[in-house]
């Protein structure tokens, strides 16, 4: 015979659960759930801050719907703070806009009709997406690009890929051409002479003044990708451009923890950014501004370190045995060492060394098992960086001819501890100190 089941008691200090209807509190005295939505929205101490606060939002707030008609006509023209949606902006953002629009666009002519730099920022998520945007902003189907070719090789690749099949041609040209040069190779249809001073991972300095007047004459647009002097000792509003691209992830974020990039333009060209930029989608995180606001805050101080601390890592990588040279631009050797002196009130941490040829298979010894130098392609961090150039394929009209290229980026590390690692690295390539 089974025996009966024994009840369950629930221990002394437990109540059994109680189904929602049975609960013994009113409901009339619990909040309701539009209290969680409202709760904690607003408040009258408005706190003065050194920093920006981060302002998160998609959603923006209005008080009428005359209110809203305003935001979406400035929103469309691009008035300065007004939006409609996060993509729009937030204070975050429009705080580093307008940061990003006075550095960069130092030396452009105000607008009449108002104070400020006379230039507009516009933030994208990257440095390859400000390239992008700018090209695609102001070039269509059936018209023609020049660039050089020394370009960063992703926006090499756009050209060649996304640009190529929206109809738009890419001639690439001689890094180092005159004005006179490039006069030649204008056409009708020529709408933006792209320019990157120095060039990527061979630093040649172009004319950029020169060239730039080239391109007004002819009808163009002048471009250019000022990742190596911005903000601080290249201002290419003050040589004529029209179009600054600027990959924000470097200096200007500085501690390695960021993507973003930026397209500054005169006011003159800023509703036509500002339409690729709506149609596009292209918006940032306040977040991810945020820490580049914070990065600019010390970016002259840090920018400086690495300008001495470069110099002195490259004079003493001149005088090492394997090295044919360094191609630094404020070095007194440097081919365009006077068009570098004329045009930029100083450097930065990166630059390029050429070794010896016969050493191609070696090169990994020097670059694997440092201390110090992390293997990676970005730059302008706190951190130094080296990584071996492979220009096959990016070059067309002066393919690299020399010895093995390897670039390096120094940090904010201390000089000694630099050299040491370097000279581990010459050591396990089988070259001994002087």
């Amino acid at each position: 015979m089974t025996p009966p089941e024994s009840p369950v008691i629930p221990p002394a200090n437990r109540m059994p659960a109680m189904h929602p209807t049975l609960h013994s509190t009113p409901r009339s005295s619990m909040p309701s759930t539009t209290r969680y939505s409202e709760v904690g929205r607003r408040i009258d101490a408005m706190v003065r801050t050194a920093n920006v606060p981060v302002v998160r939002a998609s959603s923006v707030l209005f008080e009428s719907l005359a209110e809203v008609d305003q935001a979406l006509q400035d929103t469309a023209r691009g008035v300065r703070h007004a939006t409609t949606y996060g993509t729009g902006g937030v204070p975050t953002t429009m705080a580093l806009m307008d940061a990003v629009a006075e550095l960069e666009g130092w030396g452009a002519a105000p607008a009449l009709d108002r104070k400020g730099p006379g230039t507009r920022a516009a933030l994208v998520p990257s440095g390859l997406a400000a390239i992008a945007l700018a090209v695609l902003a102001f070039a269509a189907s059936g018209d023609h690009v020049l660039m050089p070719d020394s370009i960063y090789g992703p926006g090499r690749a756009l050209a060649q890929g996304q640009l190529a099949r929206a109809g738009i041609e890419t001639t690439f040209y001689d890094p180092r051409i005159d004005p006179a040069g490039l006069a030649q190779l204008m056409r009708p249809r020529t709408r933006i002479v792209y320019l990157e001073s120095p060039g990527s991972y061979t630093f040649e300095i172009q004319d950029v003044a020169g060239l730039a007047a080239i391109a007004r004459e002819h009808g163009a647009l002048s471009m250019i990708d000022n990742a190596w002097g911005s903000p601080l000792h290249f201002h290419p509003f003050e040589h004529g451009v029209d179009v600054s691209i600027v990959p924000l992830t470097k200096y200007w974020g500085g501690h390695a923890d960021v993507l973003m990039g930026a397209v500054v333009v005169t006011d003159e060209l800023w509703p036509t950014l500002w339409r690729a930029v709506r149609g596009l989608g292209l918006c940032v995180s306040s977040d991810d501004a945020w820490l580049v606001l914070r990065g600019l805050r010390t970016l002259p101080q840090r920018v400086a370190q690495h300008e001495v601390s470069a110099i002195a890592v490259a004079q003493w990588l001149q005088r090492h045995d394997g090295v044919v040279r360094v191609l630094h631009p404020a070095l007194p050797d440097h081919p365009d060492h006077a068009l570098w002196r004329r045009d930029f009130s100083g450097s930065c941490g990166l630059f390029s060394v050429e070794l010896e040829r016969g050493l191609e298979s070696r090169v990994a010894a020097l670059v694997e098992g440092r201390r110090h130098f992390g293997i990676g392609y970005s730059w302008g961090g706190f951190e130094s960086l080296i990584m071996p150039a492979r220009l096959q394929g990016l070059r067309t009209m002066k393919p690299w001819d020399g010895g093995p290229l390897v670039r390096l980026h120094v940090g904010l590390e201390s000089v000694a501890d630099l050299l040491e690692d370097l000279e581990q690295g010459f050591q396990a390539m089988g070259i001994a100190p002087r």
